[in-house]
């Protein structure tokens, strides 16, 4: 493997493609399949599947502005506040950097706005694995002409833990950070509270970790502990490649090249053009209006056959669909008749998992563009088992383990909750609904559709007044990213959820999830992984229908596209926009 310890943006464009592997196991299969599914760098090449012909002889439109158009936008383009998996985290991604980040290439991490990745070999992460070390670059600016320094990524993370926004991602940093401090002005050393083998990952990677210049917060209100900041909901003042242009609410935002950048320049600015209506985003690719669309895979065949529009097939998404389990909400809606601890009943968790048609759900509503994954560790991560036991649909399994429920007799109704216009939340609804009511003629389940506020609001409320909802997790690149908020007992979605009332022994399931946070040794954490798959597998929290495919369609005139599934959306700066 390449060594990317002192690999700048500017070295790391000019890498070589890599071919596409099988998946394997253990730590190097972090860095080999997610190579894998990012190979392939220009328009039809590896990871990228061409159609309609190739280049349209059609007219080049919006020469010198790459156009996205998006299913949404931001609900803040404050690091300090936007949450994981929406919009804000995308464009942020651009304009703002951390120290390290990712490249196109693969999940190896690169330097950013420190010069090296911080290791035991370097010299740059203490024999007790607590403190790091970032050297950082000189001779660059934010984008309102201040200089950087190591200050400034004292002020940034200080910032966070100081607002410590529940809506946004400050725990990453909260509850790591045990301290820091610029050792020089070149220099930031960070201490955190205990050993973390996903820290580099987890932590300084997080959208959260972005150095924002401290001089514009302060010209615009400061910081206030446990209070956003207005200006920074909706002004951006960052390192990045881009700078920040406008925000024209419920219309664009846009992003122009920021001609200073350190490293290489991007080649075009950019604009996102709000458009919720799938059709419209999908009539304005095929016009050339739009030269990259937001696309269900479900509907990647509308455009297959479009002349000059390519297919980027770039793997697996690090951000698998589910279907949750609630234990602990009394506030049901209208008609549910199960008890508040029905789900409590493992049988009846398994009997859900068995009702679930995978198949059809990857074949039909991700249209071949998804695969499996086992207990919440999906193709891609580190930990990642093919021989890792995982549920099959089976209905006579699921009829088995109802009829030792009192409900098989006495039946039972209950609503699922879906985010409306997203076709593939709402096909593992459907299947679901399917599943269970084919069982028996006394099961019902509801499908109740809301539009993306209200889902977010009736989501994030404790408790949440559903017992069953769909949604994806939030992406990551460890294990512990998954395990952590997801699985763990008293991690966010296990309090909010009940888990603790529900597992059958709960602190072995969270004892293990802080050990394989705690374990450096790759080996020693794989028994971890292996062990916690098997206890999840006997005891799920979750239905894991699916991790669905990467598949973003663009137009050929846009060249070397690529997305890396750790990256939260596309990184412009490596696109070009040109004729031919």
């Amino acid at each position: 493997m390449i060594d990317q310890k002192h690999l700048t943006k500017t070295e790391n464009k000019k890498r070589k493609k890599r071919r596409p592997i099988a998946l394997v196991g253990g730590f190097a299969a972090l860095s080999l399949v997610l190579a894998a599914c990012t190979s392939g760098t220009d328009g039809g090449g590896e990871g990228s599947s061409s159609s309609g012909g190739g280049d349209s002889s059609t007219e080049i439109r919006n020469a010198g502005v790459i156009v996205h158009a998006q299913n949404g936008e931001p609900q803040s383009l404050d690091p300090a506040r936007a949450e994981q998996g929406e919009k804000g985290e995308r464009f942020i991604d651009n304009v703002y950097e951390r120290l390290v980040d990712v490249g196109p290439s693969g999940p190896d991490l690169i330097p950013s706005l420190a010069t090296e990745v911080p290791t035991l070999e370097n010299g740059l992460v203490s024999e007790d694995r607590l403190t790091y070390t970032f050297p950082l670059r000189e001779g660059v600016t934010f984008h309102d002409g201040t200089d950087f320094t190591a200050d400034d990524v004292v002020y940034s993370w200080e910032r966070i833990i100081t607002m410590n926004l529940p809506e946004g991602q400050a725990a990453s940093i909260v509850d790591s950070v045990d301290s820091m401090r610029a050792v020089d002005d070149f220099t930031f050393e960070v201490t955190i509270l205990e050993p973390d083998a996903s820290f580099l990952y987890s932590v300084v990677l997080n959208t959260v970790a972005s150095v924002v210049s401290p001089e514009a917060v302060e010209a615009n209100g400061g910081i206030e502990a446990d209070t956003p900041s207005e200006w920074m909901d909706t002004n951006m003042v960052g390192t990045g490649p881009y700078t920040f242009g406008e925000w024209k609410r419920g219309e664009s935002l846009t992003m122009i090249v920021n001609q200073d950048y350190w490293g290489d320049n991007a080649k075009s600015d950019v604009r996102w053009d709000i458009t919720p209506e799938e059709s419209s985003r999908v009539l304005a690719l095929r016009a050339g209006d739009a030269d990259i669309i937001d696309i269900s895979p479900s509907n990647v065949s509308d455009v297959a056959d479009v002349d000059g529009v390519t297919i980027f097939e770039g793997g697996l998404l690090l951000e698998p669909i589910h279907l949750g389990f609630n234990m602990r909400s009394d506030d049901l809606p209208s008609g549910d008749t199960i008890p508040t601890d029905f789900f409590v009943d493992k049988r009846i968790r398994q009997a859900f998992n068995y009702a679930f048609d995978y198949d059809t759900y990857i074949n039909s509503f991700l249209d071949g563009y998804g695969a499996r994954y086992t207990a919440y560790i999906p193709q891609g991560v580190f930990g990642y088992d093919e021989n890792a036991p995982i549920y099959e649909y089976d209905l006579a399994k699921a009829a088995e383990l109802m009829e030792q429920t009192p409900y098989w007799e006495e039946g039972f109704t209950v609503s699922v909750l879906v985010q409306a216009g997203e076709p593939e939340f709402e096909g593992v609804a459907l299947l679901m609904k399917d599943g269970i009511e084919k069982l028996n003629p006394n099961f019902r389940v509801n499908v109740v559709n809301q539009a993306e506020t209200q889902f977010d609001d009736n989501l994030g409320s404790d408790p949440v007044p559903y017992a069953l909802w769909v949604k994806n997790a939030d992406p990551g690149a460890d294990p512990h990213q998954f395990f952590d908020p997801h699985q763990h007992p008293d991690g966010d979605w296990g309090e909010k959820h009940g888990m603790r009332d529900a597992y059958e022994n709960p602190d072995q399931i969270a004892d293990l999830i802080d050990l394989g946070k705690a374990t450096v040794d790759p080996a020693a954490r794989l028994e971890i992984y292996s062990e916690l798959q098997q206890l999840l597998y006997e005891d799920p929290m979750w239905v894991y229908a699916a991790q669905e495919g990467l598949a973003y369609p663009y137009r050929s005139w846009l060249k070397d596209f690529n997305v890396n599934p750790l990256w939260r959306g596309p990184h412009y700066e490596y696109y070009s926009k040109t004729e031919g």
